[in-house]
């Protein structure tokens, strides 16, 4: 059994992890064999998302020492959490696609930049496009407008040089 200062070093490196996040998501992983618990932490890494098994009693605590109580509800059974300090939808993304090949990893809930999470709301997170896509969708967005007021702006000034061009051509043609 782990003494008491290694059980608040535990909860102190929880509650860090857990403010620093972008997102947490907690995952069920009773049934998993080893292989596949390496794998899936192996998918994790390469994501960028941490993978951890944790207590649910100093996870709680941790939880609770930094404002976020209603955590406990995904605090049954073995628990496993993935962290993301970067990008919100990397962890979510990783654990359904992961438990969409895998039945036994149960997605219990988490949250994202504060916001807690059920299922439901976290396979819909997954949907989404990744941060990278998002920011370009946002930009030729943006850049739409703007190639079309360049367009637009620069029509009379095509007409002038045309004009011009003809005017020269009627000239050395007389």
């Amino acid at each position: 059994m782990a003494s008491l200062d290694e059980k608040k070093k535990v909860v102190a490196e929880l509650e860090e992890k857990l403010k620093s996040s972008k997102a947490a998501i907690f995952t069920d992983y009773r049934g998993i064999k080893v292989g596949e618990a390496t794998a899936l932490r192996r998918l994790c890494r390469d994501a960028g998302v941490e993978f951890k098994v944790v207590k649910n009693t100093l996870t709680q605590i941790a939880a609770e020492n930094i404002g976020y109580p209603e955590i406990s509800d995904y605090l049954v059974g073995p628990t496993a959490v993935a962290f993301d300090n970067e990008d919100p939808v990397a962890p979510a993304k990783t654990l359904v696609d992961y438990a969409k090949k895998n039945r036994l990893l149960e997605i219990k809930g988490g949250f994202v930049e504060g916001q807690i999470l059920g299922v439901s709301e976290i396979k819909t997170l997954a949907s989404l496009p990744g941060r990278d896509v998002l920011v370009s969708m946002a930009l030729r967005g943006l850049n739409g407008p703007l190639t079309g007021l360049c367009g637009v702006l620069q029509g009379p000034i095509r007409k002038l040089a045309y004009a011009l061009v003809a005017i020269q051509e009627q000239k050395s043609a007389s």
